[in-house]
């Protein structure tokens, strides 16, 4: 299973040793990361500075983002709906409290 979230600054180090000619082979070996990964790395790249369509690293982060603030919204509604449940077990029905006098 190969690593999974490489530093910005190690990805921008790989795609400035290929711009200077080094082989994705040889990089790849010397790095100890698949040639994939750093094709991938250079297609995306090329894409965020406008040589290539595709969605640019901004936009893809945008969807992520927004899951993870869906799931932190039901997690918080989840919580409200039990709280308001209890607070419906421990209080007494209207019809049973009796108005002071």
């Amino acid at each position: 299973m190969g690593r999974r979230g490489y530093l910005p600054k190690f990805r921008r180090k790989v795609l400035d040793l290929l711009k200077a000619g080094r082989a994705t082979t040889e990089l790849a070996h010397d790095l100890d990361i698949s040639t994939q990964t750093i094709y991938t790395w250079r297609r995306q790249d090329r894409i965020d500075r406008g040589l290539e369509p595709g969605l640019t690293s901004g936009e893809k982060a945008e969807p992520a983002v927004a899951r993870r603030r869906i799931a932190e919204l039901e997690t918080e509604l989840q919580a409200t709906r039990r709280a308001i449940e209890l607070i419906r077990q421990a209080a007494p029905p209207e019809d049973d409290v009796k108005p002071s006098r």
